[in-house]
């Protein structure tokens, strides 16, 4: 029996075990698990000198991430809801980016970066909604992104503004 288990059934001893909520039986290893998961992809994996170490890291606390993809030092992944973050392959995302899934009602919305995009340093991509950055999408220093970026579109500013599409310049 679990550490929480026992915790509700010393608290209330006049409910039947089938009519126990879900959430209180979880066991003590897996409330454990969590919070070292959280500790180890808030604290840890930003600090890790080597993009690809970092990468790993990330991946082990249940990120999605694809191949040729580079993490700068210090980026923030919503810790919150790894499983709604979905980096694709050959990303680059620089220094100090921060990822938000969730507002004040803290629903849990997806963040997609899809192949090939370039996320400049200090950037800012909040979901209020799902927020997509298409394939080969540039998201430029310091920018707050707040709704979905089209493919090959170049943004910049607070809040990100469309500054010109890198498919119809080439």
């Amino acid at each position: 029996m679990g550490v929480i288990l026992l915790y509700y059934k010393l608290r209330h001893p006049d409910v039947p075990d089938d009519k126990i909520p879900q959430r209180y039986r979880i066991s003590f290893w897996m409330a454990f698990k969590k919070v070292v998961r959280k500790w180890f992809s808030a604290v840890v994996c930003p600090k890790i000198p080597f993009s690809n170490l970092r990468v790993s890291c990330y991946r082990l606390c249940g990120y999605k991430i694809g191949s040729g993809t580079f993490i700068g030092m210090h980026c923030y992944l919503d810790d919150l809801c790894y499983d709604k973050i979905v980096i694709g392959d050959n990303v680059t995302i620089s220094y100090g980016v921060y990822f938000a899934c969730h507002g004040h009602r803290q629903d849990h919305n997806r963040i997609i970066i899809e192949d090939g995009a370039y996320i400049g340093m200090r950037a800012s991509i909040i979901a209020p909604k799902d927020v997509t950055i298409g394939e080969g999408a540039i998201v430029g220093a310091a920018s707050l992104v707040n709704r979905s970026v089209g493919k090959g579109e170049i943004v910049a500013g607070v809040p990100a503004k469309p500054l010109r599409d890198r498919a119809k310049n080439q």
